[in-house]
């Protein structure tokens, strides 16, 4: 239901070609505070404009907060791009592209965020106490008040962009073309998975952490489908994100901020890249399944797409 929902509204193929490009173009536009932020920055130090290129650079050139308030305001801009795609050029209300039930149901994306923060804490904290050797303790009151601020209204903004676009926008696209769930669930995944491809973290750990980034796409992807809307992932996506900026950066990662403690360990792609997936994951699902009753896997994961009959395009039509 959740994917059938787009044959209502304007599904032909060249529609979300056309999407896709404003959506990538109004993205970049968000981003040219930051580039135009380290621009500036660069040539007030005299420094060599080709710096740009370097993404170190772009990175830590100017103050994290500043940097992270800049990086994920193209996210900003895009999930905004997202809205007015889905509603203006499909005519498709933005619930829509959300979720089948009747309203955005909060209570899953509590759950799906309270379920990977708690996870990550008790993890992070065990870890912490186990080898304290491996962190940092780099807590300073005013500046993680600032990242307070700044990542629990864009981080989310980064996340929902991402959850909108992929098993949103694209997942549904996808489903009324193939008329089919395994391909969009499939394409969905891979592609953001190799959009990761060019993070800090892929060069330092090597080419096996796309294993996690593309496991993640298909975890998110499965819990969509299931559940027969974004709520879930949008929550949990928000929570694995805004904890990770808040609790543990390290000079690797994309996410350099004033957070509580700094990973000074030497990484290793090993148990955290494949537990998550191979462990972590597949728990995850079973305890959503079993809270919110999940059946007809085959069919949810893999069936057949079809355009709604007349009475449930009439139905739609009442509920949008």
């Amino acid at each position: 239901m959740f994917i059938a929902q787009a044959f209502k509204y304007k599904h032909e193929w060249w529609y979300y070609l056309i999407g896709v490009v404003i959506i990538f173009a109004a993205s970049q536009i968000g981003s040219i505070p930051l580039i135009g932020a380290v621009a500036f920055k660069i040539i007030a130090e005299g420094g060599n404009i080709s710096d740009l290129e370097d993404p170190n650079t772009l990175m830590t050139i100017l103050d994290s907060n500043l940097t992270l308030f800049l990086m994920l305001l193209g996210f900003a801009v895009g999930l905004w791009a997202v809205y007015l795609v889905v509603k203006y050029f499909h005519k498709q209300p933005f619930l829509k592209v959300t979720t089948s039930r009747k309203k955005m149901d909060w209570g899953r994306f509590f759950f799906g965020f309270g379920l990977i923060a708690t996870t990550t804490l008790v993890f992070t904290g065990i870890d912490y106490y186990s080898n304290p050797e491996d962190y940092e303790l780099q807590f300073q009151m005013v500046p993680f008040l600032i990242l307070l601020v700044i990542a629990v209204i864009m981080v989310p903004l980064q996340t929902s962009f991402e959850e909108y676009l992929f098993r949103g926008y694209l997942m549904q696209g996808l489903g009324v073309m193939a008329k089919n769930r395994w391909l969009p669930l499939l394409v969905t995944s891979f592609i953001f998975g190799g959009l990761h491809f060019f993070n800090p973290e892929v060069e330092k750990l090597g080419n096996i952490v796309m294993i996690y980034y593309i496991g993640t796409g298909l975890f998110l992807g499965v819990i969509t489908l299931m559940d027969e809307g974004l709520e879930l992932a949008l929550g949990f996506h928000a929570g694995n994100n805004l904890i990770a900026a808040l609790l543990v950066t390290a000079d690797w990662t994309v996410f350099q901020t004033n957070s509580v403690l700094k990973d000074i360990s030497e990484p290793s792609a090993g148990i955290d890249v494949l537990g998550p997936v191979l462990i972590l994951y597949p728990i995850f699902i079973a305890i959503m399944a079993f809270r919110y009753k999940w059946f007809g896997w085959a069919d949810k994961l893999s069936g057949k797409v079809q355009a709604p009959v007349v009475s449930e395009i009439n139905s739609i039509v009442e509920n949008a």
